[in-house]
């Protein structure tokens, strides 16, 4: 198996499970996985998924480690010490997922405020693989401005639209669809969904 070393981007957008499905099939898939969450991805794992999020540590140790063969780092915000901060590490490069649009914003602007958007800023100045997935409606044009000023970056935006021709049958099934399409750009092989033709 090919091991890649990623760093995992969870922000406030609506659409946790998609960023927690990503990790978890990561970790399954036995890579290594430096993850950041924001201030708002914590806040959200807590209105959408029912999380208790007082205890951090015991949340990721539950809904990742434990299970999972795959290394995680988790990193705080203000850890400019991850490896992923440095143009020097060598990694298979990064995913945003959900990307919420003030983080887009952050990347889009090289604003580099904090370790999420900092790792992104290196992956662009490096030329490294950089995967946003966007989840809003309606968008502005601010939105699609940044959006086409990073797509032209080389960045890949890969909005959280899931595809029906799957015929899914349940929530899974449209999860698994946005994190299928995520892994393809990440060039990890899955089994989330059925392709088309198959």
């Amino acid at each position: 198996m090919n091991r890649k070393q990623l760093a995992v981007g969870i922000t406030g957008a609506s659409g946790a499970i998609y960023g927690v499905r990503l990790v978890q099939e990561l970790l399954k898939g036995g890579h290594i996985v430096h993850l950041m969450i924001t201030k708002a991805g914590w806040q959200v794992f807590r209105d959408e998924l029912d999380w208790d999020t007082e205890d951090r540590e015991k949340v990721l140790q539950e809904k990742f480690q434990q299970t999972y063969p795959g290394t995680l780092h988790y990193w705080t915000l203000r850890d400019f010490s991850c490896p992923v901060a440095s143009g020097s590490h060598r990694g298979d490069g990064m995913i945003v997922i959900p990307c919420s649009m003030g983080t887009l914003s952050g990347i889009a602007h090289g604003a580099s405020g904090n370790l999420l958007e900092r790792c992104a800023d290196v992956m662009i100045k490096e030329g490294r693989k950089l995967v946003l997935v966007p989840r809003e409606t309606p968008l502005n044009a601010i939105h699609l401005e940044n959006m086409l000023k990073l797509s032209k970056l080389g960045v890949k935006i890969l909005p959280a639209m899931p595809g029906y021709y799957q015929k899914p049958e349940t929530m899974d099934d449209l999860i698994n669809f946005v994190v299928g399409k995520a892994l393809d750009s990440l060039d990890i092989s899955h089994a989330l969904f059925r392709r088309w033709g198959e």
